[in-house]
C-alpha cells in the first residue's frame, strides 16, 4: 500500500528570487562539467551549489563540496532565500516540451512518499545502481538532511482518472510558480491544499504500486539514510520525515510520458576487435551493413535509424566503431539467449540491453562485474547522433544505438521482481530541480 501524502515543502522565495529559470537545473546525474560551470554562473543562489557542487584540489574532511552544500542551505535558509511553505501541498507540475518536432506536456505530482524496501512491493525499482554514486547521495543527504530532487516514479492509471482529476483541481487557475528552464522547456507548478481534496488523493494511491523511472540511486540512498537514522537516534518514531522522500508521480497513460533509449559508448575494448568484431558475433546475429556516403557517417544515419527503429521488437542494435567506414545493424538469431535461460528470466532475456550486456558486452567484449560498474569504462547518452560523433572523433572505441525499452516492459519486469541492466532507459526530459525542496529534520508540522 502506497503511502502519498502533502507535505510543507521548502520553494525559493518569489520576492527575493522572481526568475527561476535563473535558479532551477537538471538533476545531478545528467550535469556536465560545463553545465555546472554555466549554472554556478548564472546565479549565486542557483541550486547547483547544493546538488552537484564544485570540487578543488584544497578540498579536505572540514572543507568539500558536502560541506559547502550544507553551508548554503544553511545560509539560504536562514537568509529567507529558501521559505518553507505554510501549509502541508501536493505540488503538480506541467512540463512543455517538444520532442520529434511534435509540443507534448507531462504532468507530476510532487509528494511525500513513504520509503518501503523493495521487497515489500510497494514500490519497485527496474534498473541496477552504481555503488559509487549511492555513496556520493549519502555523504550530501547526511550533510544536509533534505530531498534537493525528487525521485520521478510512474503508477498505473489506465483510464486517467487520477490525471484528469488533478487536472481539473487547477483547470483556470494561474499557476503558483512558472518559468522557462535552460532547456527551453516550460514548467508550471500549482499548490493543492485543500484539506479533503488531498486526503481523497492520498486514498486513490492506496491500492497502487509505484515503478521508479528515474532516481534510483537517491531512493536507495534514502532507505540507507532512514536506517542509519533509526539507529543513532533516540527520537526516530515512525513519522519522522526521514521515513518519507519526495516524489514525481506520474501516470504510466499520461500523453507526456516519453522513454528515449540510452545509448552506450565504450572505451578500451580489446585491440583486436575492430578486425575481429564480426566473426566472434557472426553466430548470435545476423549482421547488416551500412556502409558510409562520404567521409562520415551523417549522411547514411536518419536511413541507419529508420531501419534500426523497424527491428524494434526484433532485437535489433546498431554498432559503430572507431576506424571502419561503415554502420553495422545487428538482428539476434533466435533462440541465441537461451544460452542463458539458467541466469536469466525469459522478460529480460527479451530486452535489448540484455542482449547487450549479457550477450556483447560480457560474452563478446569480455567486461566484468566491475568494468560495467565503471562510469569511465562506459558512457551514455540519449542521442545517437552525440554517440557517433564521440567514436569518430576517437573518445570511444565503440558506440552501440538502442532502440528504447517500452512502457509496458519497464512494468512487467519490475512486476517480477527483476531488475534490468544498469541505464536502460531514459525518461524524458528529466524532472527539473529547484521548485520544490523536501526537508529530512523535524519542523513544526512533521
Amino acid at each position: 500500500m502506497a503511502e502519498v501524502i502533502p507535505f510543507r515543502g521548502i520553494v525559493y522565495h518569489p520576492e527575493k528570487i522572481q526568475h527561476l529559470g535563473e535558479v532551477a537545473t537538471p538533476p545531478y546525474d545528467v550535469i556536465s562539467p560545463a553545465e555546472q560551470a554555466r549554472a554556478y554562473e548564472r546565479h549565486p543562489h542557483n541550486i547547483i551549489r547544493l546538488i552537484l557542487g564544485k570540487e578543488f584540489p584544497e578540498d579536505s574532511e572540514a572543507d568539500n563540496r558536502y560541506t559547502r552544500a550544507a553551508r548554503y542551505w544553511k545560509e539560504w535558509t536562514a537568509g529567507s532565500i529558501l521559505i518553507r511553505d505554510p501549509q502541508p501541498a501536493f505540488y503538480l507540475t506541467a512540463t512543455r516540451f517538444t520532442v520529434e518536432d511534435r509540443p507534448r506536456t507531462r504532468f507530476g505530482l510532487i509528494a511525500r512518499v513513504r520509503l518501503e524496501p523493495f521487497d515489500k512491493g510497494v514500490i519497485l525499482p527496474h534498473e541496477t545502481t552504481f555503488s559509487g554514486i549511492k555513496s556520493d547521495r549519502l555523504r550530501l543527504m547526511e550533510a544536509c538532511h533534505a530531498n534537493f530532487s525528487p525521485v520521478f516514479s510512474l503508477y498505473p492509471d489506465p483510464d486517467r482518472h487520477l490525471l484528469s482529476t488533478l487536472k481539473d483541481r487547477v483547470e483556470g487557475r494561474t499557476p503558483d510558480m512558472e518559468f522557462t528552464d535552460t532547456a527551453e522547456h516550460r514548467q508550471r507548478l500549482w499548490r493543492i491544499t485543500e484539506g479533503p481534496f488531498c486526503e481523497q488523493v492520498t486514498r486513490d494511491f492506496q491500492d497502487k504500486i509505484l515503478y521508479i523511472a528515474d532516481g534510483h540511486h537517491r531512493y536507495e540512498t534514502a532507505l540507507a539514510y532512514r536506517d542509519r537514522l533509526a539507529r543513532v537516534d533516540p527520537g526516530f518514531s515512525n513519522d519522522h520525515p526521514a521515513n518519507f522522500i519526495m516524489m514525481y508521480l506520474t501516470g504510466m497513460t499520461d500523453p507526456g510520458l516519453v522513454v528515449l533509449p540510452a545509448h552506450r559508448m565504450v572505451r578500451s575494448v580489446p585491440a583486436d576487435l575492430p578486425e575481429n568484431f564480426t566473426a566472434r558475433i557472426q553466430a548470435f546475429f545476423d549482421i547488416f551493413a551500412v556502409p558510409f556516403r562520404g567521409n562520415t557517417p551523417d549522411e547514411v544515419l536518419p536511413e541507419f535509424l529508420s531501419e534500426l527503429e523497424k527491428g524494434a521488437h526484433r532485437n535489433t542494435i546498431g554498432v559503430f566503431m572507431k576506424g571502419r567506414s561503415e554502420l553495422l545493424l545487428l538482428r539476434l538469431r533466435e533462440g541465441v539467449m537461451d544460452r542463458f535461460a539458467d541466469e536469466l528470466p525469459e522478460s529480460l532475456r527479451s530486452l535489448d540491453v540484455t542482449v547487450l550486456t549479457r550477450l556483447l558486452l560480457m560474452e563478446v567484449l569480455g567486461f566484468d562485474g566491475d568494468r560495467l560498474d565503471d562510469p569511465a569504462a562506459i558512457s551514455y547518452t540519449s542521442r545517437a547522433e552525440t554517440a557517433m560523433e564521440a567514436v569518430f572523433e576517437g573518445k570511444f572505441e565503440m558506440a552501440f544505438i538502442l532502440n528504447p525499452t517500452r512502457i509496458e516492459q519497464v512494468r512487467k519486469i519490475a512486476g517480477e521482481g527483476l531488475i534490468m541492466p544498469r541505464k536502460s532507459t531514459y525518461f524524458y526530459p528529466k524532472v527539473i530541480t529547484g521548485q520544490v525542496i523536501n526537508p529530512l529534520a523535524p519542523g513544526p508540522a512533521d
